[in-house]
């Protein structure tokens, strides 16, 4: 059976973030056949392309994780209806120096998670509109703009509520079948 290695990027720094949360829960729900590494983004110096050719240890680490990945699974916060600025620069180092795009053709999945109404759907789309330009084939449907409440998860760390824990298994299943078709 084959193996997929997943890359996990969450868009937020905080240890008890709820998107870093979202994204333990959404790893219990994933086949037997996926392993999933958290990727370290908060250790990047800010992105200048003065330092193309001559890359910091963490940058060179991130770049070989994301080519080591069969996937990528982006959670993510959303931060003044876009991004944060930390996953801006990562994806801006992973992408660099022109010509050798570490993200190009790895499948993706797009989720997020807020205390609003609508989630963090502006900043799932801002994240959409840059990975179709970095060449990143990326599961359009179903979409998953996540609020969470108290209780979202239990003791153990799994999705709690039978409603959400079904709808992210869907989920899950639709990108595990993604990346199954994607990756090479």
């Amino acid at each position: 059976m084959p193996h997929y290695q997943i890359a996990v990027i969450i868009g937020s720094l905080r240890r008890d973030s709820i998107n870093r949360q979202l994204a333990n829960g959404l790893i219990q729900l994933a086949p037997a056949e996926f392993s999933f590494k958290v990727l370290e983004i908060g250790d990047l110096p800010l992105f200048n392309q003065d330092c193309d050719e001559h890359p910091t240890a963490s940058v060179t680490r991130l770049k070989n994780e994301i080519a080591a990945a069969s996937g990528l699974l982006f959670v993510t916060p959303e931060y003044n209806r876009s991004i944060p600025g930390v996953l801006k620069n990562a994806l801006d180092h992973g992408s660099r120096p022109h010509g050798r795009n570490s993200w190009a053709g790895k499948p993706a999945g797009v989720v997020g998670a807020s205390l609003g109404t609508i989630g963090t759907a502006v900043a799932q789309q801002h994240l959409r509109t840059i990975l179709a330009y970095l060449d990143v084939p990326t599961l359009g449907q179903p979409e998953a703009f996540i609020q969470i409440r108290d209780g979202f998860l239990n003791d153990a760390g799994a999705i709690a509520n039978d409603n959400t824990r079904l709808f992210l298994q869907g989920w899950m299943d639709r990108f595990a079948a993604w990346v199954k078709l994607h990756a090479g």
